[in-house]
């Protein structure tokens, strides 16, 4: 059979299982992830009303042999995953990541900035229940992605939950019990589910963007898994002294700092001269808004204006976890510090 032939003939979607409550059973010491996923995720999808069930594409089933937490993710589960879809997706129409809740948007982040040219989509979904809690939304969130992960308008990594499509690199978990655990705040939704359909909204997406093979880029996160990277939140009083102890530390290589407002921060010379100590080290510094919908402008109020004289980059209006996901693939790679820096004030992604 030609290639030509081959590639027209359509692939069963992957669903690629990491752990998280969704496939949760109960244990001695409370829900931890259980195995057995691809069984027990077939009885679940097939107790959906039989219309719901003709609609969702076959798929095939690869399951973690060590099944995790979400909060026990680290960059290397993010490195780990990132290279299981970059050797597998030529096969499929698409990839189904299932994920806890808890730190699935820095995975999606992470990944979108992997597998940056994505031909096709990769869907991340959860659940705030195990499958077979009594009212489990599990079933309809898999059967979301699964539904999208075939349409091939969609050509990056995207979050499916609640009834609704979300850019990866612009969600955060907002919600610790609702069923609609995610937003987008900056940033429209890439569709939703419409009556029984997932709709697709265009010109949102990133296909048009996207041109040529996929450039993956996969480089080794493990150098920067022993506190390469810190996330440093201001707080009305904080000292020179409290951000040296991040800062100095010879293993740290970059931080995000999470300002004021538009991007204010202390008029403390002791503390924007650390600042631009470790600037000057190579370390890459970038700031975000404690404010969860705007973008951080550096420089427009004067309690600003030191930040940017340190040489802290602006993260715009990018999600905490983009902007730090970021941070970590940039830092991972052999860049010189002025590319370094150019590469993160350039959207690669559509985060910012």
């Amino acid at each position: 059979m030609s290639t030509h032939a081959a590639a027209s003939i359509p692939s069963p979607p992957l669903v690629i299982y990491t752990g998280g409550t969704l496939g949760m059973v109960a244990g001695e010491h409370g829900l931890a992830p259980g195995g057995d996923i691809e069984a027990r995720l077939s009885r679940a999808l097939g107790a959906l009303p039989a219309e719901r069930r003709a609609a969702i594409p076959d798929h095939e089933v690869l399951a973690f042999p060590d099944p995790i937490d979400s909060s026990a993710a680290t960059s290397r589960v993010w490195q780990r995953l990132a290279g299981e879809i970059a050797e597998r997706y030529r096969d499929h129409a698409g990839i189904v990541v299932l994920h806890g809740t808890d730190t699935l948007a820095w995975t999606a982040s992470s990944l979108a900035y992997q597998l940056q040219g994505l031909d096709r989509p990769v869907v991340v979904t959860g659940a705030m229940q195990p499958l077979e809690a009594e009212g489990s939304d599990a079933a309809d969130n898999v059967e979301l992605a699964l539904r999208f992960a075939v349409n091939p308008a969609l050509q990056e990594v995207a979050i499916a939950f609640g009834g609704r499509l979300l850019r990866g690199v612009r969600a955060r978990k907002w919600q610790t019990r609702d069923a609609a655990a995610f937003v987008s705040p900056n940033y429209p939704l890439l569709g939703e589910r419409v009556g029984m359909d997932p709709i697709l909204y265009p010109g949102r997406s990133l296909a048009r963007q996207q041109r040529g093979a996929p450039r993956f880029e996969l480089p080794d996160y493990a150098p920067l898994a022993d506190g390469g990277v810190a996330r440093i939140v201001l707080w009305p009083g904080i000292t020179a002294r409290q951000v040296a102890a991040w800062l100095e530390d010879p293993a740290l290589k970059g931080a995000l700092l999470e300002v004021w407002g538009a991007g204010n921060a202390p008029e403390d010379p002791a503390l924007l001269g650390v600042l631009a100590e470790a600037s000057g080290q190579g370390k890459l510094l970038a700031a975000i808004s404690q404010c969860p919908h705007g973008s951080v402008g550096i420089g427009h109020y004067a309690a600003g204006r030191g930040l940017h004289a340190a040489g802290v980059l602006t993260a715009d209006a990018m999600t905490p976890e983009a902007a730090l996901t970021k941070l970590v693939h940039l830092l991972a790679q052999p860049l010189a510090d002025d590319e370094r820096r150019r590469s993160f004030l350039t959207p690669l992604v559509g985060e910012r």
